[in-house]
């Protein structure tokens, strides 16, 4: 129970409440471009996981890392939806939240209720001092996959670069750059040709657009890496994810689980660069996908009158697909398309058993 400044407990303040005002300490006003800290003490990242005891756990994630400008969420969603239905136990972390810090961390499509425990306070000291925000939620995804023994963790960086807190995995199954553009400049440099480089660091990669590769085969040697361009889809496929520029995001979810599939050893179950078509698994996988805030619509409920148009475009280029996306949403009166049964993230998953 917490207590007000005077000592006396205050009763009005829930154990969520306390841990998310705890959380919010660890947000830091240093700039992120600010070279003098040699990437905030990123070596610290390995103390911490191995003060959680999660070195080797780490080390035998198999493990999708998604990188890029724009569509990283999609992307990681479309692999888990996907290889969800190919029947494995995912693990999802994604960032930035929309309404609650728990959306980040989703078990088998679901966003996880209790997943904002103590972690690493006790071991806590001028030392070892705690993580900042972003690195506290990584680890704490970790520890959270490790502990629900998930068959796969799909993974998108923060903001990507060299001491990105993610890039603690240093063996993931398979990576992949979604489109580029210019943002986080100060971090990932001035051109598409550095931020492609700095965005990866990886090893081997996917990408869904063969034009935001200059210089590919000088890249490629540079970073060791077998780069792949991720075939396009059939437009006429149905996405549980709305507007024209997902089937980019699409074709490359499509393209990280089949390598994954391959190199996990389960190329001859689900494998659609064998057969030449889309599996029913996929198929079904990119139906239902659900991302809050992504191209969404939203009907009221008690008027029936209204719809909502939503969608967190914060760039150029954002801004451009998403006005293409409302004026054909809009044209069709917010009514999409029969899905395969989407879920709402946000609902009680009803296949984990829960103790109180």
């Amino acid at each position: 129970m917490s207590q007000d400044e005077n000592g006396s407990a205050n009763h009005g303040v829930s154990p969520y409440d306390e841990a998310m005002e705890a959380l919010s300490s660890l947000i830091t006003k240093r700039s992120r471009a600010d070279k003098s800290n040699k990437g905030d003490r990123f070596d610290l990242l390995y103390d911490y996981i191995k003060v959680l005891e999660l070195e080797e756990a780490i080390k035998q994630m198999k493990i999708i890392h998604v990188a890029g400008t724009k569509g990283k969420g999609s992307t990681c969603t479309f692999s888990e939806s996907i290889l969800r239905h190919c029947g494995f136990r995912t693990g999802l972390f994604t960032s930035p939240h929309l309404i609650d810090v728990r959306e980040r961390f989703r078990l088998d499509g679901y966003m996880r209720g209790e997943v904002l425990g103590v972690l690493l306070v006790e071991k806590a000291s001028d030392v070892l001092p705690m993580p900042t925000y972003f690195r506290f939620l990584a680890l704490l995804a970790f520890k959270i996959f490790v502990a629900e023994k998930v068959d796969v963790v799909i993974l998108e960086v923060g903001l990507g670069g060299k001491f990105d807190a993610t890039n603690i995995v240093e063996n993931p199954v398979v990576c992949g750059i979604t489109s580029l553009g210019y943002d986080h400049m100060e971090i990932l440099g001035n051109t598409l040709g550095q931020i492609a480089e700095r965005c990866s660091g990886i090893y081997g990669v996917a990408t869904g657009r063969s034009d935001e590769c200059p210089d590919r085969e000088s890249y490629t040697a540079r970073c060791e890496v077998d780069l792949e361009i991720a075939a396009p889809l059939d437009s006429s496929l149905h996405l549980g994810l709305e507007g024209e520029h997902q089937y980019l995001n699409a074709s490359l979810a499509v393209a990280l689980c089949s390598t994954w599939l391959r190199k996990t050893g389960h190329a001859g179950i689900h494998n659609p660069l064998q057969t030449n078509s889309l599996p029913e698994e996929f198929a079904r996988g990119l139906a239902a996908a659900s991302l809050q805030g992504r191209s969404q619509i939203v009907p009221d409920r008690e008027t029936g009158e209204l719809v909502f148009y939503l969608d967190g475009a914060h760039s150029p280029e954002s801004m451009d697909v998403c006005a293409n996306w409302f004026c054909k949403a809009a044209s069709n009166g917010g009514r999409k398309p029969a899905s395969y049964g989407s879920h709402d993230p946000f609902e009680p998953n009803p296949n984990e058993v829960r103790t109180q």
